[in-house]
């Protein structure tokens, strides 16, 4: 069964593909519009905006908490009742450093503060900071699928693993569009949305 969406699409596989191709789409905007140029890097709005942008076009949802618990590999997210707060307290965590800023998008993961997009949302935003804080970004590229999300489900135990592999796939080359571009594919990919290539929207 598919998640209730705006247009209408019932069947599951039929949405992934949908959600792919217009939220890649929008992606592209968000650096071609400059549009988080207009976001303060770390905060909660920002990663809220980015969220809205990508998925307004497919969910009442988008850029909204979620209102009820979820679990993901028998791993249970912050629990709403709890999850303002949490928020609260991930946007006052330092962000000045490659290993607090690394800490910061940690638990933002544990909180997933949204029903759907999370990861792809959370990725951006963690460049966001690398590029306003350290001047360097993330070439997910260089980032195995299945290193990362191991990486991830251990993280919020021990974050040693996710900390190497983010350093070894920083650049300075944070002007380099293609390097956004081939990231979002990247990302997309984690979460097994291969259907479309960036190139292919453009």
């Amino acid at each position: 069964m598919a998640l209730e969406n705006k247009l209408g699409i019932t069947d599951s596989a039929t949405l992934a593909r949908t959600e792919e191709k217009l939220s890649k789409e929008k992606a592209v905007k968000l650096v071609e519009h400059g549009i988080l140029d207009k976001q303060k890097a770390g905060s909660f709005q920002a990663l809220a905006e980015i969220h809205k942008y990508l998925f307004e076009d497919i969910y009442d949802f988008a850029g909204k908490i979620r209102t009820v618990n979820i679990a993901k590999g028998g791993f249970r997210f912050a629990p709403v009742m709890y999850l303002e707060s949490s928020l609260e307290n991930i946007e006052k965590m330092p962000q000045s450093d490659f290993d607090s800023i690394v800490e910061k998008y940690v638990e933002m993961n544990i909180a997933h503060p949204f029903r759907e997009g999370n990861g792809r949302s959370m990725r951006i935003w963690l460049d966001m900071m690398f590029r306003k804080e350290l001047s360097v970004a993330v070439d997910w590229s260089r980032i195995d699928k299945e290193d990362y999300l191991l990486a991830m489900e251990r993280s919020p135990i021990r974050d040693i693993e996710i900390k190497h592999l983010l350093k070894n796939a920083l650049t300075a080359d944070t002007n380099d569009r293609e390097l956004f571009m081939k990231g979002i594919d990247q990302s997309y990919y984690y979460e097994g949305y291969n259907s479309y290539s960036i190139d292919d929207l453009r």
